[in-house]
C-alpha cells in the first residue's frame, strides 16, 4: 500500500505549487514513474481519485509515463535491462540484481524515480 503514501506526498506538492501561483484548479498530472518502484499503476490511479476528492484537483486528468529500469556492471560494462526471475511466491516475474552476460553485480541506473513531470492550471 506504498502507492498510497507516494500519492499523497504528489498531491500535496501539487496543492502547495498550486496554491503559489493562484490557481482556481488543477485539470491535468502528468506523472513519470519507473517500474523499479514496484508501484501498482491501478492502485495509483484509485489513491489519487480518493485524495483529489474536495479539492481543486478533483476531476482532473492523470497521466502515468511508466519507465523502464536499466542497469550497469560493474563487472562487463553491460548497461540496458534487467534479468528477470520467476517466483511462485510473486506470480510476477521479479528483476534480479545479477548482469544478464556475466552474472555480476548492477547497479541500478534508472527505474526508481516517481516524479511530477507536468501540471496544468487554470488561473
Amino acid at each position: 500500500m506504498h502507492e498510497f503514501s507516494m500519492i499523497t506526498q504528489i498531491v500535496e506538492n501539487v496543492l502547495k505549487e498550486a496554491e503559489k501561483h493562484r490557481a482556481k484548479k488543477v485539470t491535468e498530472v502528468n506523472l513519470v514513474i519507473g517500474k523499479l518502484t514496484f508501484l501498482g499503476l491501478e492502485q495509483v490511479r484509485f489513491s489519487y481519485d480518493v485524495l483529489v476528492k474536495g479539492t481543486i484537483m478533483e476531476g482532473s486528468k492523470l497521466y502515468i509515463e511508466e519507465k523502464n529500469g536499466v542497469v550497469k556492471c560493474s563487472s562487463c560494462g553491460y548497461e540496458g535491462d534487467f534479468m528477470y526471475e520467476d517466483d511462485p511466491m510473486f506470480h510476477v516475474p521479479t528483476p534480479t540484481l545479477h548482469c544478464p552476460k556475466c552474472e555480476g553485480v548492477v547497479d541500478i541506473v534508472r527505474g526508481r524515480e516517481c516524479t511530477i513531470k507536468s501540471v496544468k492550471l487554470i488561473v
